[in-house]
């Protein structure tokens, strides 16, 4: 067993993590495993402080602790793409450069940076350090009135069909059902949902991406020509939550045989009680129990 260093006071003041949250997220999300010492009490690895700064890290670009949580549970180490602090920062100036070529609407450039990005760095590292973060950016500079829509749409359409790319490079088992993965009504958020393909692509079954913006009753032509057995709905925002489970009701009573989930911030927290057959979870071991129980 890996010695444990650091007492959570330690664990706070290494991360910045208070240590209430630090509990909550282990109580949420298990996201790791303090070995306890003959008094009972949580020690905390080297390994440890590697994943809690990576998740730190993530949450301050603007993912979700649940997102963060899921990207981490992909892996069963602590992500190889926690990079030095030497390599880090020409990491961070690279994806500055690429944000600045995609605000020029400079599609050249911005695609000559991520093939560079692709030959310096591990896919992982390239597909959620910098495409799936950037898109996170962009939306935020979008929010906050410092882009244009134009600039957000040319910039997230380029990350968009890159992060695709990798998505569908993953080879796919015939034998495996298909998957349906859409936003719910009037959920423009996708980074939740990418982050569900890339895992279900991973496990090697093909997925059929819907992304955002669908239009209504356009999932029921999907369906009736797919013939999924999962139907993935990605919900972020509470008012949008009610639209989706009715949704989710109208085609399970059409197709009873799809077994709908949805995931996301709204499915968290305290939800209606009709909704509890939709949970899917947010993390790599409940959509792995969730799928695997359908099979």
């Amino acid at each position: 067993m890996t010695e444990g260093k650091y007492n959570i006071k330690a664990v706070s003041t290494l991360t910045g993590i208070q240590p209430g949250t630090l509990r909550a997220w282990e109580r949420r999300y298990n996201i790791l495993e303090p070995v306890r010492n003959e008094a009972g009490h949580r020690l905390y690895t080297d390994e440890h402080i590697r994943k809690l700064k990576w998740l730190s890290e993530k949450v301050h670009q603007g993912f979700t602790i649940s997102q963060a949580a899921s990207l981490l549970a992909q892996h069963d180490d602590a992500p190889d793409y926690y990079l030095p602090n030497a390599e880090s920062n020409q990491h961070e100036a690279l994806a500055e450069e690429l944000l600045q070529a995609l605000l020029r609407f400079d599609e050249v450039k911005a695609q000559e940076l991520i093939n560079k990005a692709f030959a310096l760095y591990t896919i992982d590292n390239v597909t959620i350090n910098i495409l799936a973060a950037l898109l996170v950016r962009i939306g935020t500079l979008w929010e906050g009135g410092e882009i244009t829509t134009a600039h957000e749409h040319f910039a997230t359409s380029i990350l968009r069909s890159r992060i695709g790319m990798v998505m569908h490079s993953f080879p796919h088992n015939g034998v495996l059902p298909k998957v349906i993965a859409v936003c719910g009504p009037d959920e423009w958020h996708e980074l939740g949902l990418l982050i569900f393909t890339l895992f279900v692509r991973r496990l090697g079954y093909e997925v059929v991406y819907l992304g955002a913006s669908l239009k209504e009753g356009d999932i029921f032509t999907v369906t009736e020509t797919v013939r999924p057995k999962f139907l993935f709905f990605s919900c972020t925002l509470r008012q949008n939550l009610e639209p989706a489970l009715q949704l989710a009701d109208e085609i399970k009573e059409k197709h009873p045989e799809i077994d709908i989930g949805i995931g996301g911030a709204a499915m968290t927290g305290l939800i209606p009680e009709r909704a509890a057959q939709y949970v899917v979870g947010s993390s790599q071991n409940e959509w792995n129990v969730w799928m695997s129980s359908r099979l």
